[in-house]
């Protein structure tokens, strides 16, 4: 059987997300290129080219 999860030190809660800590992530092994918030391998979801990213400090927005 798996190990269990355990609230407080593999993951915690930020309103209605489940936010991994690096712990956990770095514990796992491996990067699943989803952005996430503590992931110790470097990965950046701004990085990747097939997802958007709102930037809300982005105050010149033009038309095109």
């Amino acid at each position: 059987m798996p190990n269990k999860l355990e609230e407080g030190i593999d993951y915690y809660y930020e309103g209605r997300f489940m936010v991994f800590t690096e712990k956990f992530l770095r514990e796992r092994g491996y990067c699943c290129e989803s952005g996430c918030r503590h992931c110790p391998y470097g990965y950046r979801a701004d990085q990747r080219a097939d997802v958007a990213v709102s930037r809300d400090d982005d105050d010149d927005r033009s038309a095109f």
